[in-house]
């Protein structure tokens, strides 16, 4: 690993010199809602409104089988979005600071590793071409880092640098340049400190990043529509904090949205919001459902469809997102949910837990005919392939060492070597009896197929799930950045445990 040694100054140093008016944090929660005040009354009777048990009562039957235990607290409070820092003038000049501290989380007093004090952190929101000045001031021990989930930026010196270690009592100056390419949607920051990410991320190192623009692609009538951070973040406890050290994927947790437990979320019947789905926590999957609706997708992994689909359920692997657009029901309350899921026999069984109550009511919206086409398609299908590979995933019997091409993570060790504009198309085969999820840094893929064809959007993504003994078919294109970067599966224990490799993008 390399030692953070450039930008390091003492933590007692003060901040880049710029004026204040370029770092804004502001709220967005929106309480429109006409009915917003009988939200609270209405939610002590929501939360087991169809006959399937509540997080609390359900946590109850289930911790005795290792696979859920949503923690008792105070549930049914309105969602709250997180504040958020945003960029002014074409930068965004912020601290972020790691400490362990007693925070709230979902409603309890608990130890946990911070942003900026919080256990769920400031949203970053920028736009494309815009520059990100930003300082990590670690007050945590040993070491950590941050990376930029998704964005398409430098992964080299002070940039999307996962590779670097910032040390306790060290402050390292992060500084991106984003081009003017970059796509609009949903990204998010945590911890990337190998061996460490995983205790780090699900300890409450993660929070969203959002790039403007999404809106550009939506009718008229829908350009100022109320959004949200639906940011999906889980965490266990060991006594009075969130537990860090031996981890264990299927056991207990207790699953939040943007920290809370089961809030309500106001709607209008026929309104039409933006939801930024986002799975930021360290290792467990999601699989979305809204009790009775649909999900329309406009957006995955950051980078906008061509053309939008409409889905009764979405998969969230550890790390991807999706931008959607869900539209009011009838007057009264329905669930958002995360069905149950398997990732496979030598994986983990994630049981179903409801993550939010929807409250409908007020006057009702006019209609909006939502789009089909949406943004300009990318298609890498056509282009020329400079170099077909096989990447492999692996495991021991135990489960406990991961492997890449039969090896486990080197940084010394540059494992595949590409060439700057062109394209390369990758099959990743899964040998092992559960599901990975595949990440890549710096450049998005198409996905060709997963254990046969799938459905094209002509978008890109940055996380695909690979099935258990399956594959799946990618294609890939390098741009504007050269570097040393990296791929794993986003199940930071398997992460942490030897399933990264590092990719040299040359010239």
């Amino acid at each position: 690993m390399i030692t953070a040694k450039i930008g390091i100054s003492l933590i007692a140093a003060p901040m880049h010199p710029g004026p204040p008016a370029e770092t804004l944090m502001r709220s967005r929660l929106k309480l429109t809602c006409p009915a917003a005040a009988a939200l609270l009354a209405l939610a002590m009777a929501l939360s087991g409104c169809d006959g399937r048990p509540s997080p609390s009562s359900a946590a109850g039957a289930s911790a005795s089988s290792g696979s859920s235990a949503q923690a008792s607290a105070t549930q049914g409070a309105p969602l709250q979005d997180p504040p958020e820092v945003v960029s002014h003038d074409g930068l965004l000049r912020t601290r972020i600071i790691v400490e362990r501290r007693k925070v709230d989380v979902a409603g309890r007093r608990l130890w946990a590793l911070t942003y900026n004090d919080r256990y769920m952190p400031p949203t970053l929101r920028i736009r494309p071409g815009d520059r990100v000045e930003l300082d990590l001031v670690n007050r945590v021990s040993p070491y950590t880092n941050l990376h930029v989930h998704g964005l398409h930026v430098s992964p080299s010196g002070n940039a999307d640098n996962v590779l670097l270690h910032v040390h306790a009592g060290e402050t390292f100056h992060y500084s991106y340049q984003f081009p003017k390419t970059l796509k609009p949607g949903t990204y998010w920051y945590h911890s990337h400190a190998h061996p460490i990410s995983a205790p780090q991320v699900a300890g409450g190192m993660a929070g969203v990043i959002v790039v403007d623009g999404l809106q550009q692609y939506l009718p008229p009538a829908l350009r100022h529509l109320t959004e949200h951070v639906i940011a999906l973040k889980d965490f266990q406890i060991e006594g009075d904090a969130v537990k860090t050290k031996g981890l264990h994927i299927g056991a207990p947790t207790n699953r939040t949205v943007n920290g809370q437990l089961n809030p309500t979320i106001p709607i209008r019947p026929g309104e039409v919001q933006l939801w930024r789905l986002a799975n930021i926590s360290a290792n467990i999957y999601y699989k979305v459902s809204l009790r009775g609706q649909r999900f329309l997708v406009i957006g995955r992994d950051g980078f906008p469809v061509d053309r939008t689909f409409a889905s009764d359920s979405l998969l969230l692997a550890a790390g991807s997102r999706y931008d959607v657009l869900v539209t009011g029901g009838q007057a009264g309350s329905t669930v958002l949910e995360t069905l149950p899921y398997s990732t496979g026999p030598a994986g983990n069984q994630f049981p179903q837990v409801n993550l939010a109550t929807v409250v409908s009511s007020g006057t009702r919206v006019p209609p909006v005919t939502l789009p089909s086409a949406f943004a300009p398609p990318e298609d890498l299908s056509r282009l020329p392939i400079a170099v077909r590979r096989t990447i492999v995933f692996s495991e021991n019997k135990a489960g406990t060492q991961f492997y890449i091409n039969g090896k486990q993570f080197d940084p010394n060790r540059v494992d595949i070597r590409s060439k700057l504009n062109t394209v390369e198309e990758w099959t990743v085969r899964n040998d092992s009896n559960e599901e990975h999820s595949f990440h890549v840094h710096t450049n998005h893929f198409q996905l060709m197929s997963s254990n046969g064809p799938v459905h094209l959007t002509l978008s890109r993504q940055d996380v695909a799930n690979v099935p258990a003994k399956g594959r799946i078919v990618i294609r890939i294109r390098f741009t504007n950045y050269t570097g040393k970067t990296v791929f794993h599966c986003h199940i930071l224990n398997h992460e942490d445990q030897g399933m990264m490799a590092i990719q040299q993008i040359d010239k």
